[in-house]
């Protein structure tokens, strides 16, 4: 599956406009018979002839070989240099909503760095009553939480603002991972130097910033540092990976990743918002008439097909056919999901695995017998606000097509009849 944009862009942005897809029912079918005996049943196989593979060989452990093609992929014209770079989720390849650290979405501005615990130190100051510096020995004292969140970058879609681009789930919303984080909250460190004595604090922000050369650096409203902000050091049980800020990084349940500050060693306390070059020249929307918006943290409902997509394409005859996906909102937990295989003129309620949580991915599937026709699968998501993620139109109609970020569009994949899937427009 190649992973450029289609530059002829007109068959992609202008397809089938107005037309359905025919055909998938919801009955439940069978399993197809094979004629014969089947070998791999019916004789010895070499695995249960002899004895496996010592464990103790590989200490810690990694994939078995046939799934090797499950890993990060970038785009390489994406950004300007491997120094600045993202890594893109296999989402297409994975189910539950775990994502395993070793394949997990991540952004870097230049380069991972290498930080030994001994090493770190995290500084507070700015309007507090005692300017503090902890170092990781000192973090791992104050009382723990744990929490499974999705970290979205802004620009996770980016480039479906201006037609269907690149082809896969893992490249049009794959910058996103969704890992239980371990940590403390902000809110302890800050009551810690004394900010509840620094006056009143509705107009106070944190401005956060990473170690790395970079400096990356993001103002926080004093209100959301204080209500769920994590500052982590472990995700899904063990040490954060270096790519995601060993030994320390903080955690913003659903707003844009960008603010997901790595490498964290620094919270000012200020009475004002720091304007810093990551949101002020970036992390902007930029509207039809030129001008641009700011502030826009949140990460909005949306949702994706994952399978079938363009990277998993159907490889048997029409029958039974799983469609399944991921939804997600950084207001809340999601409440429902809607399939449509007819590009959006009827739509079916999908099943979610388990109850939406708190700003965290959802697995929905929908069970069809699919009929060998033509589909245009959508998915769309609701949130427990009641906001219903929108059609592409539905943005562009407020946003033109100069935004590069929060782009949460409904999006569709062309499954044609041999079961290959295109990402497609219709309108």
């Amino acid at each position: 599956m190649s992973d450029t944009p289609d530059k002829s862009g007109s068959s992609r942005r202008a397809f089938l406009r107005g037309a359905a897809a025919t055909g998938a029912g919801l009955a439940a079918g069978g399993v197809v018979a094979q004629n014969g005996p089947d070998p791999l049943i019916t004789e010895p196989q070499d695995w249960a002839m002899i004895t496996g593979e010592p464990v103790d060989a590989t200490p810690y452990g990694m994939p078995i070989k046939y799934e090797a093609d499950v890993i990060r992929r970038n785009v390489p014209w994406l950004t300007a240099d491997p120094i600045s770079s993202i890594n893109f989720t296999p989402i297409h390849a994975l189910d539950g909503t775990i994502t395993p650290q070793g394949c997990a979405f991540e952004r870097h501005h230049s380069g991972a760095i290498e930080l030994r615990k001994e090493d770190y130190r995290l500084m507070i100051n700015g309007l507090v009553d005692k300017p503090l510096v902890f170092s990781y020995a000192d973090l791992e004292r104050f009382p723990r939480e744990n929490h499974v969140y999705f970290c979205e970058c802004a620009a996770n879609t980016g480039m479906e603002w201006a037609g269907a681009q690149l082809n896969g789930s893992q490249f049009t919303h794959g910058m996103i991972h969704n890992m239980e984080y371990s940590g403390i909250t902000l809110r302890s460190l800050l009551e810690e130097a004394g900010l509840t004595a620094a006056g009143d604090l509705a107009d106070k922000w944190v401005y956060v910033e990473g170690a790395d050369a970079s400096s990356n650096g993001r103002s926080i409203p004093m209100e959301k540092a204080l209500d769920d902000v994590l500052v982590a050091f472990k995700a899904n049980g063990e040490a954060l990976r270096m790519e995601h800020g060993y030994p320390v990084r903080l955690v913003v349940p659903g707003w844009e990743g960008n603010m997901w500050v790595k490498w964290l060693r620094r919270i000012e306390v200020t009475d004002h918002p720091v304007e810093s070059r990551e949101e002020t020249s970036k992390y902007t929307d930029t509207l039809a008439d030129g001008t641009s918006r700011k502030w826009t943290w949140v990460m909005d409902a949306k949702s994706v097909v994952t399978s079938p997509s363009p990277q998993v394409p159907i490889t048997h005859g029409p029958g039974p056919l799983v469609i399944t996906g991921l939804a997600w909102s950084g207001r809340g937990a999601i409440s429902g999901v809607d399939v449509s295989i007819d590009g959006g003129k009827t739509w079916s309620k999908a099943r979610l695995a388990k109850p939406g949580e708190d700003k965290a991915l959802t697995r929905f599937y929908l069970d069809i017998v699919w009929d060998g026709s033509e589909m245009l699968l959508q998915s769309r998501a609701h949130d427990e606000t009641g906001y219903v993620q929108p059609t592409k139109a539905q943005l562009r109609e407020v946003r033109g097509e100069n935004s590069v970020y929060h782009n949460n569009c409904i999006q569709t994949w062309w499954v044609k009849e041999n079961g290959e899937s295109e990402n497609v427009e219709v309108s």
